[in-house]
This record gives C-alpha cells, structure tokens and sequence, in this order.
C-alpha cells in the first residue's frame, strides 16, 4: 500500500495535500491500463458537457434577439435555436451520464482496494492493539472512510474541477461582451463566496469532529453492552445500560444541532452573497440596455450564465464539507494504516522448518507493561513427542506462555526455540502452522458447523472436516441435526453448549494437524461428565504430538510426563505428578486444596 509520508503535527492543509496524495495511487492504479483509459474517457466526456453547457446560453439569446425582430423569417431563425437549445441541454444529460457510466468502476475499485488494505492491515496488528481498541470505534473508521472515497472522488474531479473551469470561460464571455465591470463584479463576489464558505465550514467541521467522536462512543458502548448481554442480565443492570448509552447520545444530539444551526447560517450567507451578485449584473445588464448598448437577449445570456454558474457555486458548500470530511475520514482510516504493528517479521525471514518439535523456552522476560514484569527469566523445555503440562496459581504467567509462544508478544528478553529455530526469526505465518490451539473460549464464526471445522486449514476436503468431526466425537451430535454440517452456530458459536463448542474447536484443530498442540484450560468451563469426555477426545488427539498443557484443574493433567509450576513468573517445581507430590511443594499444596473441593479427583 503507498506509504504516508506525513507528519501527525503538519498543518491542516498540507495534512489534507497528504492525504490527497496518498489516496492517488488508488485512483491511478499502477499495472491498470485499462482503468486509466476510464479515467481519461470521464474527463472527456466531462470537457464535451461542460462546452455543451457554455454555448447554450448564446443560442438562448439568439432566440430571445430572433423574437423581438418583426420578421416571419425571424420566426423560424428563433425556432432553431429553440431546438438546438433543447438539443444541446439533452446533450449535457448525456456527456454527464456517460462520465459516471465510465468511471463508476475506477471510484469502485480504488474504494474496494482501500477497503481490503485497511482490512488486512487490522490483522497485521498485534493483539495488544485490539486489545485496547473498541470494535465498534473501529468498524466505524473503516465505514466512514470507505464511504467517503466514492463521494470525495466525485465531487474533486466532477465538480470542483469543473467549476474553476466554468468560472474561468464566463470571466472570459463575460470580459469580451459586457466588459470588465461585470468580470470584475463576479470575481469578487465568487471570492467573497469562497472565503465566507470556508471560514463557516470550518468551524462547522470542528463540529462534525466532535460529532464523529460522540457517535463513535455511542456505538462503542452500544456494541459492547450488546456483546455482554448474558452480563447485563445477570446483574440487572438494563438501566444502567440504557442511562450509560443515553449519555452518549444526548451529547451526540446537541452536537448534531450545533452543527444544523450552523448549516442555516451558512445557507443564509451563500444566498445574501449571490443574489447580490445576481441583482447587480441584471441591473448593469438592464442599464446598458436602456443605452442601446445590450439586446434583450443579451439580458437572457446574464441571466442564463450566472443562473448555470450559481448552480455548482451553491453546492460548494455542501462539497466543501463533503470533501474536508471526507479528508478527516480518510485522514482517520490512513493512520489506522499507519499503526505500526508490534509484532513484525524480520526482513527475508525463512520459514519455520519443523521436524523435530520441540518446544524451548531460555531466560524470557517479559511483561505486557514495562513497569510490570510477568514472567522472570523463564526457561523450560518440551521435548518431541511430550505431554507438559504449565500450572500455577492465578496470575502466575501460565496464559502468557500461549500468547509468547503463538507470538502474539515478543519477549523483552530471551529466546523461544521451535526444533532449534528462534520463533523470532521466522515468518509469523510459518509459525502459527505448526501450532494448534483448543483454547478455554472457544469462540466461532457466525456460519455453520462445517465451516469452522473447515478453518483449521484452507483447502480442507469434506472427508477431512467429517474424520476431523469423527475423532473429536463431535459427529453423532452433527448427524442428528436436520442439518448436519451446514447448521449455524449462531454469533460466537452461542447456539452450541460449551462441550459442543470445545468439540467443534478440537475438530478444526485435527484439520489443521499441526505437529504442536497447546491446550490452553480447554476444560475449565465445562462440568465435570463433560470435562471427562473432552478430556478422552484431547488425550487421543494428543497422541504422536509434543502437547503444551495450561490447566488451573490439576487432576486434568496428573497423567502429562512432565509438570512445570509456575510462581510470580518463575518456575519453581517440575517433575511428574507423583515426584511433584513427594516433594510438598506448592504443587503438593493446589492438590491438597483442589482435592477438598473435589474427593473424587485421581488419587495420589
């Protein structure tokens, strides 16, 4: 994507230069012949509309003089222009209609290309970014700014340009018949225009600024609170849900009538200015009239250029505001472009190449602010083919570990190893490969069965999603179904029980068949018949991989080869269950606690 090159602190104008600038390449695509010739046939077609629209007014005239001569043959002279007036007003439709007809695609494209770039670069971010990011606040950057790419593009090209053209040929009919005196008149008054209509415009878009912010904050809230829904049930809390969202948009609807009151004031302006404008020239046109000077019709050709040209000159306020905020639009979705991603791969790294895997942990520091260190120079290793299972009380770092590993986070010290290979130094795709995850929330896409089983790897075949939904022991559940795979799982899979849930994430798990598998509390949530079940599915997909085990429930992991404790960061124990029991330890105590709450857990 082009790269931005300015400034966050740079003027408002050269900020808005920028941004038009950045936007340039997806208008004029590189490697795109065919949508430059688009481009070019639009603004031909814009050239003939707008000379088509100029001589109309002298043909207009012509008639009007044609009329007020008492002559049978000035009657058909006048009926002429009529019809080539007529003619030329079809004409303009048409050129006009056939520019939009032609660049239709270029305007959809460079949105589409500017929409998928934005969207790839959301996944590019590091998991501390979404994190501290809004979901709605930032779906509704990219909508805004994609919204206004088509708009801005239309109004820059098809109305701006047009008019200084316009206002540039009436100067010029208007100095070569009538003189200076109305050159001048329309000069300053268009001048006037323009400055009065910015200097309102401007402070209506301080406005619109806080509007945007105001209406970001409701949707944000809104969006969020529809998502904790089952919260806000549990506590009650629909009033204060409403009063917290009411909030948001009371304040939303004062700044949208600020911002309407101030578009009355700007209408009033633009209105005062032009019909001055239009008073005097007819006046100067009626008294050069009563001199002889000027025809009737040339009281029709004032009249007739002025009218065509207050046409575009009254919207230029309205695409005034459109484009300056659809600059800020834009503006807002380049620097959500422009965030630079945490986690990024080394240039020219390889791929990650496993055939051994192995999993190391030497001397990892890390923590997610710089003044709270989560895990202490932690070493441990997995080897191939193993079963380890990460315990430790709550805060201990265990979830780290999962977040360090799928480099969600680089550490700020010490290395992790893959089969030997720094996890750094490869490409984050390869990486990610060669790791499966069944995770404590197993979320899903709203859209069917098959479909998340089919995520696990692109490509997968029907045979595979059903084998994968076979040995997770999710498939007689799915054949019950009315219908089968392509059941939806409804948004975050919510329509599926926990169990059902877990099952669907190991199955897209087995698609994947990665060689490393990390168990991240995939039973936590679920009741103890269930959590048995899963537990039978895990240990036979767990079979012939290197497993990394994070469980809070130890008897889920009593049978691992090898426990890590974990405490404060550090590990503190490790061995086997039965070796960890012995030597009454902190593991020795979570057991003696956990066994209380539940007598019937695997005995020592």
């Amino acid at each position: 994507m082009p790269p931005d090159t300015a400034p966050s602190d740079l003027p408002k104008e050269t900020e808005s230069w920028a941004t038009i600038r950045r936007f340039l390449p997806y208008l004029w695509p590189a490697g795109n012949p065919q949508l430059k010739r688009r481009i070019v046939g639009a603004m031909l077609f814009v050239l003939a509309a707008k000379a088509t629209t100029l001589a109309l007014p002298f043909a207009y005239k012509r008639a009007i003089d044609s009329m007020t001569t008492p002559a049978n043959e000035a009657a058909m002279v006048a009926l002429a222009f009529v019809i080539a007036y007529a003619a030329g007003r079809f004409a303009a439709v048409v050129f006009d209609n056939l520019r939009n007809i032609t660049f239709e695609r270029v305007g959809q494209d460079a949105t589409r290309q500017l929409a998928e770039d934005t969207f790839a670069r959301l996944h590019q971010l590091s998991l501390r970014f979404h994190l501290a990011r809004r979901t709605g606040e930032v779906t509704k950057t990219i909508d805004r700014g994609t919204k206004s790419i088509d708009i801005m593009l239309y109004f820059l090209l098809f109305n701006i340009a047009p008019t200084a053209l316009e206002l540039t040929a009436v100067g010029i009919i208007f100095y070569l018949n009538f003189g200076w005196e109305l050159v001048a008149a329309t000069a300053v008054t268009v001048g006037a225009y323009i400055f009065v209509t910015r200097l309102i415009t401007e402070w209506r878009n301080e406005l619109r600024r806080q509007m945007n912010e105001l209406d970001g904050t409701a949707l944000a809230r809104s969006v969020d609170s529809l998502l904790n829904y089952e919260t806000v049930k549990y506590f009650s809390a629909e009033a204060r849900e409403r009063e917290r969202y009411g909030q948001s948009a009371r304040a939303f609807a004062e700044a949208a009538i600020k911002s309407e009151n101030s578009l009355g004031m700007l209408n009033i302006s633009q209105a005062l200015i032009m019909n001055l404008l239009m008073g005097g020239a007819m006046g100067f046109t009626v008294w050069q009239w009563s001199k002889g000077t000027l025809t009737t019709g040339d009281l029709v050709l004032v009249n007739t250029y002025l009218i065509q040209l207050f046409r575009p000159l009254d919207m230029l306020g309205m695409v005034y505001r459109t484009v300056r905020q659809g600059l800020i639009d834009m503006g807002a979705m380049f620097t959500l472009i422009d965030t630079q991603a945490e986690v990024r791969d080394a240039p020219g790294a390889p791929a990650l190449v496993v055939k051994r895997p192995t999993v190391a942990f030497e001397d990892v520091v890390f923590g997610y602010e710089e003044d709270r260190t989560i895990l202490h120079g932690l070493s441990f290793e997995v080897p191939a083919g193993n079963h380890v299972a990460i315990v430790g009380p709550s805060g201990a770092g265990k979830s780290t570990i999962g977040r360090l590993l799928f480099r969600f986070y680089d550490p700020q010290a010490g290395r992790i190893l893959i089969d030997g290979q720094d996890i750094a130094r490869v490409t984050q795709a390869s990486l990610r490969e060669q790791i499966g995850i069944v995770p404590q929330d197993s979320v899903l896409f709203n859209d069917t069965i098959g479909y998340n089983i089919a995520y696990g790897r692109d490509g997968a075949t029907r045979d595979e999603i059903v084998e994968a939904a076979r040995a997770a022991a999710i498939l007689p559940l799915i054949e019950r179904l009315p219908d089968g795979f392509d059941t939806e799982v409804g948004e975050r899979g919510l329509k599926l029980s926990g169990g059902e849930k877990q099952r669907v994430a190991i199955a897209r798990t087995l698609v994947k068949n990665p060689p490393i598998l990390l168990l991240d509390e995939a039973t936590s949530a679920l009741d103890s018949r269930t959590e048995q079940d899963i537990l039978g599915t895990l240990r036979r997909v767990s079979e012939h991989r290197t497993t990394l085990a994070i469980a809070h429930r130890l008897s889920t992991i009593a049978d691992a080869d090898a426990i890590l404790v974990l405490d404060q960061g550090r590990l503190v124990e490790s061995g086997s269950h039965a070796e960890l029991l012995r030597t009454r330890g902190l593991y020795a105590e979570m057991w003696a606690r956990q066994a209380e709450d539940r007598p019937a857990e695997i005995p020592a």
